[in-house]
């Protein structure tokens, strides 16, 4: 199981009933729910850091429908298979709102899942989600902080996985053992084409990803599509409300939406795996 860092001096955090302290002093307060918000003010305010309350709101109220279960699921797989020891430390980086984060945890009982990411509005949702799971997972670690400084050590992580977040060459690279695997998950083309379609005159399809991993070897690929039916507007609207069209699209080509009560929609995945040098 790994420590928590302290991200002011750096030194081992020592978890009590309330807080993290470090033997310099630095303390952290353990909220209600569980988690510790490691992000210091350092250039920047915590409280408006990351994704707000609405985007979390709208992305939670989307993954709840179930359409990216089989994504998660597969991305778990992958996981206990690329980390079969018991007790292996994986890092979910970026994790917004917990949902990849509960599902790991729940199929990788023997594993210790951590959660972080930037916005304490997600992470706080995260606590929520992984607290009210039956049976409770004692097995999830949330903390606020950036995927670009990980309150961890270097070299002690068994994987670390980033699902539509940034992602961090020398950062990863750092915290994974030597052999460690990094598990990236992005959209593929042909992702969500069809709410492309409705919403502009001219659809595109996704490009793909380039990562400058120079400390990592590519080692393979996976891809998951399927078509999923979203059945109602408020979830097709959720789904609008997480891309990064929602900021893109005039407000014209947004009330398609409320003309549709409901869509099916290209589900399109690439799940690339890196083995740390």
């Amino acid at each position: 199981m790994l420590s928590f860092l302290c991200p002011i001096c750096g030194e081992k955090l020592k978890k009590n009933d309330f807080s993290y302290k470090c033997r310099n002093g630095h303390s952290f307060d353990i909220s209600r729910k569980g988690y510790v918000n490691l992000l210091t003010t350092n250039g920047r305010n915590p409280q408006k850091a990351g994704d707000n309350k609405e985007m979390i709101r709208a992305r939670s109220y989307f993954l709840d429908s179930g359409a990216y279960l089989p994504l998660a699921e597969m991305t778990g797989r992958l996981l206990g298979e690329l980390c079969p020891k018991e007790g292996a430390d994986i890092i979910d980086a970026g994790c917004g709102e917990g949902y990849y984060t509960c599902v790991y945890a729940k199929m990788l009982r023997g594993a210790d899942i951590y959660g972080i990411d930037i916005s304490k509005h997600g992470i706080d949702h995260a606590a929520s989600r992984a607290r009210n799971c039956e049976p409770k997972l004692s097995n999830v670690h949330l903390a606020v902080g950036s995927a670009f400084r990980l309150p961890f050590k270097s070299g002690v992580a068994d994987a670390v996985v980033s699902t539509f977040a940034p992602v961090s060459n020398d950062e990863y690279s750092r915290v994974l053992r030597r052999g460690g695997k990094l598990v990236i998950v992005s959209p593929a083309p042909k992702h969500l084409f069809s709410l492309k379609a409705l919403l502009y005159d001219k659809p595109y399809e996704n490009e793909p990803n380039i990562y400058a991993l120079g400390k990592f070897e590519h080692t393979d690929t996976k891809f998951l599509e399927y078509t999923a039916h979203i059945a109602d507007s408020k979830t097709l609207k959720a789904l609008f409300a997480m891309t990064p069209y929602y900021y893109k699209t005039s407000a014209k080509a947004a009330s398609r939406l409320d003309s549709v009560n409901g869509l099916d929609i290209e589900c399109a995945f690439e799940i690339r795996i890196y083995t740390a040098l």
